[in-house]
């Protein structure tokens, strides 16, 4: 199985793939790549409508010539320069939070804090760590606050500190079943102005009894796995100088 980067001529196979509309993993089969390489190349470099190997290709060679003098910085955001196992993970999460909707800079800073040792990074740790502008950080932190997706807090000398809460996951998780419930609602009100002898009327009647029951489901496993979440926070260990 090949390794390493994508070639050029890879790079060609997956703008072809995705012009022949293959599913990812079909282009990753012929290309005998793992899919997570093929999806996060295309999630990376203008998504499957915008992909173009040709760009794509240059954008790498960027992406690596940025990297070059940036070791020192990953190491002291508490990153192992030479870790490319951590890297790759890092950049497969943000491909994650992205194909459900997140834009990519905000996708990336999710993806640090996550992965960072303490779970919480400063804004000039953040920019060492992804070696982008503080501006982009500040604009990414910004959005994902207004989502309440990241929590700030002050540290001992007084600096602004992000993580990512755990109770987060639950949140989305209710946020998940509320609009799950909501289409369930709207669904039965199709049924009761088509008429439930109908055949439309009887098919959203079926689409609003399968959401009701989804919806139901994912709140009740939610809260009795919400404990998870406080296991976890009464189990980590103490952050240096607390």
């Amino acid at each position: 199985m090949p390794g390493g980067r994508l070639t050029q001529q890879e790079r060609q196979q997956i703008a072809q793939g995705l012009g022949d509309g293959l599913a990812y993993a079909e282009i990753a089969r012929r290309l005998e790549r793992p899919t997570s390489t093929v999806t996060r190349e295309v999630m990376r470099n203008g998504g499957p409508t915008g992909y173009r190997a040709d760009l794509a290709q240059r954008a790498t060679g960027h992406r690596a010539a940025r990297r070059r003098p940036a070791g020192s910085a990953g190491a002291a955001a508490g990153q192992g320069p030479g870790d490319e196992a951590v890297r790759a993970y890092e950049e497969t999460l943000t491909t994650v939070f992205m194909a459900s909707g997140t834009p990519r800079m905000m996708a990336r800073v999710m993806s640090a804090l996550l992965t960072s040792e303490s779970g919480s990074l400063t804004a000039g740790e953040l920019v060492q760590r992804l070696q982008v502008s503080p501006a982009s950080i500040s604009k990414a932190v910004a959005f994902l606050e207004s989502q309440d997706l990241v929590r700030r807090d002050r540290d001992e000398r007084r600096r602004d500190r992000y993580s990512i809460d755990d109770d987060v996951w639950y949140q989305s998780m209710m946020a998940s079943a509320r609009s799950t419930a909501e289409i369930a609602v709207t669904a039965r009100q199709g049924t009761g102005i088509l008429g439930a002898d109908s055949q439309a009327g009887a098919r959203l009647e079926n689409i609003a009894r399968f959401l009701d029951y989804v919806s139901e489901s994912l709140v009740r496993a939610s809260d009795q796995a919400r404990d998870i979440l406080s296991a976890q926070r009464s189990a980590t260990p103490p952050q240096p100088g607390a």
